[in-house]
């Protein structure tokens, strides 16, 4: 493509060099250009663009485009200036891999809990009713049956944009994406069309990022003040947040709840460890997942099939065919007549959920054991609130290791047991090393307890002075259980 075609998507401050030059590749990494590139510098939360020009041009790139023009322009490259490079890198992407989004509909998960959990089951579904359908998820991408691992919630908008290009030509109908707080903020996501966009709630998470909750709060509430007229915005209303995300949106607004009267109204009838006898706007389905938070997930899905074309009474046989993503609440039942509950809960209020739904579930006939930690060199302020949110609902609690990243796991551990009182440390243990955290609470399980391993739910590694070291709560708990 002609660069003078790829600027057609944005709005120029300053051209320098000729731009009748052809484009066969499009970087923000300069050690990935090649000859015929144009590199995007985009300044960045870890290192600014601008300072890898030289490096991208010593590689053969024949275009840049900036928000600063360098002190020396080299003879040849084109030279290209914008008010925001990181919007600019997302259209001018969008374009190169030629508008991927308006060959198919995206759909958009975002939220602090359940983006997986949703956008997984909605891309299950449509492919159960015989669609292409791509994935763009925190587990793994999908187009149609193909995984393509992930690094990221939402990737950078080269890969982004090369990923939807490649589900556009495989044929996907529909693609159905997770966008990550960060993704938003750092408009990862500008160019791509949405034909909708889902809510499913907002509490304290990746403060270290966006400093205040209500900084966290406007990144998400962007997504939908972003939105086309024509797209449509699912809320959950029983979300303090939920008509506060879409209050300043042009997209069509649809609601969703288990407590008051919505688009879509759904009500929990029965809970037990095999799944709920669910009841969605007058209907009733029976589906293997547990807990009143897995019930608005649910419930989201229900209503994003509805507003996609699907008739309610197919959509619920669909539903009903559904199993839970990796990680998310996955039971296992331990020979000696306990269970053990797998979820990626790393913030107050999803350990909250995960334990109330345990409870529901228990109904006092079992103690509940947790195993927790939290990741290193993220918010620190969560951490003593994790550990109160599990004490509150726990007969015993084990505080480990998480993903310590580059902090010391005993530093860890001591910021959350600093949240708890004198009652709440007489039944926690702390134990640094997560597998034998998790070992000591299947010991101390009786028959009928349960033992909630929380915190990284699918992921098979932990994170230690930056190196990756192979970890699986559910490979633990299996060797322990045998």
């Amino acid at each position: 493509m002609k660069l003078n075609e790829l600027l057609q998507a944005i709005q120029p401050l300053e051209v320098v060099g000729d731009t009748d030059v052809d484009i066969c590749g499009v970087d923000i990494d300069s050690r990935l250009t090649a000859p015929g590139h144009l590199f995007m510098a985009m300044r960045g939360t870890q290192a600014d663009g601008h300072a890898y020009i030289p490096a991208a041009l010593e590689h053969g790139a024949v275009a840049v485009l900036c928000q600063e023009m360098p002190a020396e322009l080299k003879p040849g490259v084109a030279y290209v200036r914008v008010a925001d490079s990181e919007d600019a890198t997302g259209r001018l992407a969008t374009r190169f891999y030629g508008d991927p989004t308006s060959k198919l509909r995206l759909v958009g998960v975002t939220g602090t809990n359940g983006k997986t959990t949703v956008a997984t089951l909605l891309y299950h579904m449509f492919r159960y009713f015989g669609y292409k359908v791509g994935l763009v998820s925190t587990v793994c991408n999908y187009i149609d049956d193909q995984p393509v691992p992930t690094e990221h919630t939402t990737p950078d908008p080269i890969t982004l944009n090369s990923l939807l290009g490649r589900m556009a030509d495989a044929g996907c109908r529909y693609v159905f994406m997770e966008v990550s707080s960060h993704a938003i903020a750092q408009k990862r996501i500008s160019g791509l069309r949405f034909a909708g966009g889902i809510f499913t709630n907002l509490t304290r998470d990746h403060l270290d990022y966006h400093k205040t909750v209500e900084n966290y709060l406007r990144a998400k509430k962007k997504f939908f003040d972003d939105l086309p007229g024509d797209a449509f915005s699912l809320t959950n209303l029983d979300d303090r947040n939920g008509m506060v995300m879409v209050q300043n949106t042009r997209s069509q607004v649809h609601t969703y709840s288990l407590r008051s009267l919505a688009d879509f109204k759904g009500r929990v009838l029965e809970s037990h460890f095999e799944g709920m006898l669910l009841d969605f706007n007058g209907r009733e389905v029976a589906v293997p997942f547990i807990g009143r938070f897995n019930a608005s997930n649910l419930l989201a899905v229900f209503g994003a099939a509805v507003l996609l074309g699907k008739g309610e009474e197919e959509v619920l046989v669909a539903l009903s065919t559904l199993h839970p993503v990796a990680g998310r609440f996955e039971a296992l039942r331990s020979p000696s007549g306990y269970t053990a509950i797998v979820d990626y809960a790393h913030t107050p209020d999803a350990l909250a959920n995960v334990l109330s739904a345990i409870h529901g579930v228990l109904s006092g006939r079992g103690q509940v054991i947790t195993v927790v930690g939290a990741g290193g060199n993220r918010d620190k302020g969560k951490r003593p609130l994790m550990a109160q949110e599990a004490a509150r609902q726990s007969d015993r609690l084990i505080i480990t290791s998480d993903n310590p990243r580059y902090e010391e796991p005993q530093d860890i551990i001591g910021d959350m047991l600093a949240g708890l009182g004198p009652d709440d440390l007489s039944k926690t243990l702390s134990i640094a090393d997560r597998r034998e955290a998790i070992r000591t609470a299947c010991l101390l399980a009786r028959p009928g307890d349960v033992v909630l391993v929380a915190g990284k739910g699918h992921e098979n590694y932990q994170e230690i002075k930056g190196v990756k070291h192979h970890f699986d709560d559910k490979e633990v708990l299996r060797e322990v259980m045998n």
